[in-house]
């Protein structure tokens, strides 16, 4: 069983070892945007502190973490650009897979699953989107495959749209 549970401090080495495994590092370091995994890993050290409007969760199958995944209002983010997407009831995501025994298996699209679904039980939420590096097509497989639709490919933006039934 696939799940998702809030990250804890106990969980930050783990989360550590992910990001720099090579298949995580090469998408989650960003030299051209300025981006480090020391980035990554001061925003989950500050959680608590000014990285407070994100929620951080740690996936988990059969009670065995296996990946990292995060939520955000885009409103409260300062350091993205999200073109054209209306940022009220838009929320980001970010995730991955450090596990490498769990690639490849469908993993990847239960998390975004479990994360959409989190998402638009909240009353505001219209909209998920997700950022990725033009060329991961493993996750641009996932995406689209979860029911998101590139929005901007300048920024490899992709969207997924959810009417909320009042």
């Amino acid at each position: 069983m696939l799940a998702l549970r809030l990250l804890r401090d106990d969980d930050r080495s783990l989360v550590e070892a992910w990001l720099n495994k090579e298949h995580v590092k090469k998408w989650y370091e960003i030299p051209r945007l300025g981006v480090t995994i020391a980035d990554w890993l001061f925003e989950i050290q500050e959680r608590n502190g000014e990285f407070k409007w994100i929620t951080y969760l740690i996936a988990t199958h059969q009670g065995r973490p296996i990946g990292f995944c995060q939520y955000y209002k885009c409103v409260d983010s300062t350091d993205e650009v999200f073109g054209t997407l209306p940022l009220a009831g838009s929320y980001g995501i970010d995730y991955l897979i450090g596990e490498e025994a769990y690639l490849g298996k469908g993993f990847g699209k239960g998390i975004i699953a479990l994360l959409v679904d989190k998402i638009f039980s909240f009353p505001d939420a219209k909209r998920v989107t997700a950022e990725i590096d033009k060329d991961n097509k493993a996750s641009e497989r996932t995406l689209l495959s979860c029911g998101f639709t590139l929005l901007d490919a300048t920024h490899s933006r992709y969207v997924i749209r959810k009417h909320h039934i009042k």
